[in-house]
Order: structure tokens, then C-alpha cells, then sequence
């Protein structure tokens, strides 16, 4: 938002400078003040009974409080207790799949962090990549990056009370320990030199 400026000016000579100046505070005053609108994302919220509700939430209040508050598509605002969710899919679109569709990696996933198994309480099972903070996991839900990057779910959040089991399958992404060398193969040192070095 841009905001404008008193200016009083007195002229002296060839400069001009600058006095008094104040930020005016009730540009807008009717205007309430709350946060931006790309805060709330676009979610689909899937109840433990298997209800899914579309609209939007603002992220950052994932797992701080005892309800996810969540603005319907047609505006209307629905609190709903954080015990009864199984997951909140982040979605490029509102479509029927919101789901991925693949919940497991083909092969070694190639993003940094924690390459997860999770178990829900219903036996349902999904893998993907948390980040690599131990932080993060003492948290009251995990933020889980799905198999499938180009799909139209971009991220999931699973509350702890959904959850049956979570193994960690693996650390992903990050630099290698460098490699042993194979059996049969000398060292760099004991190479011959070429040209006299």
C-alpha cells in the first residue's frame, strides 16, 4: 500500500528542503486491517469420515490452534476441530482429485529432507518429504511434500491425531559422504605420474 506524504517546503536560494515530514496515518480509515489475501491458500480439508470441504485458510495457523478456520468458495467461514481432519491437501485447482495420485516415490526421491512413510488410522498409507528439523516434527501435525510434483496437490498437512505411524525411510538430498575406494583400485598417490610431475 502506498502512502502519502505532507510535505511543507520552504525555498532557499537554488535548494529546496524538506521539513515536517509526516507519514499520514488515516489514508484509508474504513479500511480494516487483517491479513493479505495471499495468505490464504487453496485447500481441500478431508474430514476422518471421508468428507471433503474446499475453500481457503491461511497456512501459517496450521497446527497452533485446536481448529483449522476454513472460508468455504462461496464465503462463508466454517471452524473445524483439528481431531476430526485426516489431511489438508494444498491444491493448484478446486477439481474432484485432489488426492494424489500416486502416494508412494517410484524410485529415490531427489528433494532435500526426510523421505517419510505415514500410516493413518484408517490404514491408509502416503510417503513424501518433510523437511530435515527436528522442530518441525514436535509440531502438532506434519507439512509432507507429496510423490508427485507435477500433480495438482502441492503439499499436504497431516495432523498428529491422524496418524497411526511415520517411519523415516531415508535422508535425502544432501551431500555425499565421499565414496570409499573399490577393491583392486590403488590410491591417487601411489598412481604413476605422467610427464614427470
Amino acid at each position: 500500500m502506498r502512502r502519502s506524504l505532507e510535505i511543507t517546503h520552504h525555498h532557499y536560494s537554488r535548494t529546496t528542503l524538506f521539513t515536517n515530514v509526516r507519514p499520514r496515518s488515516n489514508i484509508f480509515p474504513d479500511v480494516k486491517s487483517k491479513a493479505p489475501a495471499s495468505t490464504h491458500k487453496k485447500v481441500v480439508v478431508l474430514l476422518l469420515d471421508g468428507t471433503p470441504l474446499s475453500g481457503y485458510l491461511n497456512a501459517a495457523t496450521l497446527g497452533k490452534a485446536d481448529t483449522i478456520d476454513l472460508l468455504s468458495q462461496n464465503g462463508e467461514h466454517r471452524s473445524i476441530a483439528t481431531k476430526d481432519v485426516k489431511a489438508v491437501y494444498f491444491v493448484r485447482e478446486f477439481t474432484e482429485a485432489f488426492e494424489p495420485e500416486r502416494k508412494t516415490f517410484l524410485s529415490r526421491p531427489k528433494l532435500d529432507g526426510l523421505w517419510v512413510r505415514l500410516r493413518f488410522r484408517d490404514e491408509d498409507v502416503i510417503e513424501g518429504i518433510i523437511s530435515n528439523d527436528l522442530v518441525d516434527l514436535l509440531d502438532a501435525g506434519v507439512q509432507l511434500t507429496p510423490p508427485d510434483l507435477h500433480g495438482n496437490t502441492l503439499r499436504v498437512f497431516i495432523p498428529r491425531s491422524a496418524l497411526a505411524e511415520m517411519k523415516v525411510l531415508g535422508v535425502v538430498g544432501v551431500a555425499r559422504r565421499t565414496p570409499r575406494p573399490a577393491a583392486g583400485v590403488r590410491p591417487v598417490a601411489e598412481q604413476s605420474k605422467l610427464f614427470g610431475e
